[in-house]
């Protein structure tokens, strides 16, 4: 079984490279052409989805309804699949936060396995809670699924598998509407 794991479609934030984090922010119309496109790739190349579960932010519902419409299967929105929450980082370019929060940010930098960003959440707190989403979502499924989701989420569960520590997860760089294909019995 395979899980196809899904970054949602661009947003305002991403071409303005803000850090959305925890905010609900939604597709913009390039995101959402993203998407369509998405559904008509999958639908092209035969990709077997079954089903589709979602984060519950609008930028990956958006995503996964569209998606969902241009393959014929049902979404499911789960949680445990959102975004990290970078606390009061988010709504600022991470070039202003190394600037203005330089002592934090380093320090958080340094330290970003298990260092939770200011009123926000570590890696491993990621982890956690979407390996516990996937790993509910494999119990109740035998066939393969697509996961939309997020960067820092997808980027996360993929350290998880190679074996990979958090400072070196920019290896796993996703962009818009990439997919991202992991064995299921990777990640049970």
């Amino acid at each position: 079984m395979k899980i196809y794991f899904i970054r949602h479609g661009e947003t305002d934030w991403n071409v303005e490279n803000k850090i959305q984090g925890s905010n609900d922010i939604e597709l913009n119309e390039n995101g959402v052409s993203q998407a369509i496109a998405l559904g008509e790739k999958i639908k092209a190349l035969g990709y077997p989805i079954h089903k589709i579960y979602t984060s519950p932010q609008k930028r990956a519902k958006k995503t996964a309804k569209l998606l969902s419409k241009a393959i014929d299967v049902e979404y499911e929105i789960t949680h445990g699949l959102e975004e990290m929450n970078l606390g009061r980082w988010e709504g600022f370019t991470w070039k202003e936060v190394k600037e203005e929060d330089s002592e934090i940010y380093n320090s958080w930098y340094s330290e970003r396995n298990t260092k939770k960003t200011p009123d926000g959440e570590s890696y491993e707190d990621v982890l956690s809670r979407s390996l516990a989403a996937v790993q509910s979502i494999l119990k109740n499924e035998s066939k393969d699924i697509a996961i939309v989701s997020h960067g820092a989420v997808i980027k996360c569960l993929l350290c998880h598998v190679n074996n990979v520590p958090f400072d070196q997860m920019d290896q796993f760089r996703t962009g818009n509407t990439s997919i991202t294909i992991i064995e299921a019995s990777q990640l049970s």
